[in-house]
């Protein structure tokens, strides 16, 4: 079931940033699976009850990516699908990253890099405060970890303990000027981490099995957990795949062709499996 809705999360994310003209597919389709992981099997959200105070938060500390975030939110029942192909257009409600103020279920308005991750540890640690059981989940970026904004989240967290928080670092070695080793290293990400005092898993980002088990291990930790997720930028469509050329750009009509028809295959050859 979760790699069907990961395989519809590309799909409708493609589709919504060629309409668008304008975008970032290489790191929405590298997230497709953390995305369907949370929202169709580990977090506490409710379309109908969008605002309830209970609700686990979600804050897309990388908010270009959010096709992917609006993919799942429209099949949770948030807003209509059809309006993902409003995505960047005049005077719709989905813009080209999430605003917390105009799109149900969006938790947190991001897009300056660094800064999500911090919105998330100031949300774990008002719940620890007001004594509620929710949870924080966010995804940073490789390149996102240049920011020195999120190492003094990731002190703020260990100093306060939020284990409350867990942060998915999707590792998928580029960014828009190429490998982020080259452009400034940011790794070891892992050890980082760990020097600031949380608790660290690596795992396969497409692997649902690793991220149940990393999820699982996370949620028995006294510290804010991240967890390292090694990803293909671009995955699933063969030609954008370990390609940062397509970090920002949308596909042209004959691209567009090629990428439906394999991400099309995917969703069938997923749906397939689920009911085998």
């Amino acid at each position: 079931m979760l790699a069907e809705k990961a395989a519809e999360i590309r799909k409708l994310a493609v589709d919504a940033i060629y309409h668008a003209k304008s975008g970032h597919p290489g790191g929405s389709l590298s997230i497709a699976e953390i995305v369907a992981y949370l929202y169709f099997k580990e977090m506490k959200v409710d379309a109908a009850n969008p605002a309830d105070p209970e609700r686990d938060r979600f804050v897309l500390s990388k908010g270009h990516c959010c096709p992917a975030l609006y993919a799942a939110l429209a099949m949770k029942g948030f807003f209509p699908k059809e309006d993902l192909n409003t995505l960047r257009h005049l005077g719709s409600y989905l813009s080209g990253h999430p605003d917390m103020k105009n799109v149900p279920g969006v938790d947190m308005s991001t897009g300056s890099l660094g800064q999500g991750i911090s919105a998330a540890a100031g949300m774990a640690l008002a719940g620890k405060r007001n004594g509620k059981s929710y949870r924080v989940f966010s995804i940073l970026g490789d390149g996102e970890c240049q920011e020195g904004q999120v190492w003094e989240a990731a002190m703020f967290s260990a100093h306060y303990k939020l284990d409350n928080l867990i942060a998915f670092v999707d590792f998928n070695h580029l960014q828009i000027d190429g490998d982020v080793r080259d452009v400034m290293n940011p790794t070891p990400i892992d050890k980082k981490f760990e020097a600031f005092g949380w608790y660290v898993q690596c795992i396969d980002g497409h692997d649902f099995a690793q991220i149940e088990e990393a999820v699982a291990n996370a949620c028995k930790s006294d510290r804010p957990s991240a967890i390292v997720c090694t990803t293909v930028k671009g995955k699933g469509v063969s030609f954008m795949e370990n390609n940062y050329g397509w970090h920002g750009k949308a596909p042209k009509a004959e691209e567009y062709e090629i990428a439906m028809n394999e991400l099309n295959a995917a969703l069938a050859a997923a749906k397939e499996a689920n009911n085998g």
